[in-house]
C-alpha cells in the first residue's frame, strides 16, 4: 500500500492533494530486539566461521561444545577457541569455559560473572561469632 502511494505520487497522477507521505517506523518486528541464546557444536576448525558469524550479528549468546574436537585433535581445538576469543575481545564481547567441554561466548551487552561463588557453609567463622 505504501509503495503505491510512493508510485503514484512519483508518477505525477497523484489524486492525492497531500505533499508528503508519512511512513509508521515505529512497526518492528518483534524478534529483533529478542535475544537468541544458540547452541554449537565444535566437530572441525571450519565450524568456527559459522560461529563468529552468528556472534557478529550481535543478539546471540553462544553455548559452544567442544567435546568432539578436543578428542580428534587438541592443536585444531586450541587454534579454533583462539580464533573464537580473538573476535569476541574484538567485538567487547566475553567468552568463558564451562566445565571441560563448553564455552560461553556472549555479546557485549552481557557480561559472565568468572569468580567463583562463595558458598554460606565454606565461610569461616571469626572467633565472636560463638559470644
Amino acid at each position: 500500500m505504501v509503495f503505491n502511494k510512493l508510485k503514484k505520487a512519483l508518477s505525477g497522477n497523484s489524486s492525492n492533494t497531500e505533499d508528503y507521505l508519512e511512513i509508521d517506523l515505529s512497526s518492528k518486528k518483534e524478534d529483533d530486539s529478542k535475544v537468541l541464546v544458540k547452541l554449537f557444536v565444535l566437530k572441525k576448525y571450519d565450524d568456527v566461521t559459522q560461529i563468529l558469524n552468528i556472534l557478529r550479528e550481535g543478539y546471540t549468546i553462544g553455548i559452544i561444545d567442544i567435546k568432539t574436537l578436543r578428542s580428534k585433535d587438541p592443536i585444531e581445538l586450541k587454534r579454533a577457541v583462539a580464533k573464537i576469543k580473538k573476535t569476541v575481545d574484538a567485538l567487547e564481547g566475553n567468552i568463558a569455559g564451562f566445565g571441560e567441554n563448553t564455552l560461553i561466548v556472549t555479546p557485549s551487552f552481557a557480561k559472565i560473572q568468572k569468580e567463583e561463588i562463595v558458598r554460606t557453609e565454606e565461610v569461616k567463622k571469626s572467633k565472636f561469632d560463638d559470644l
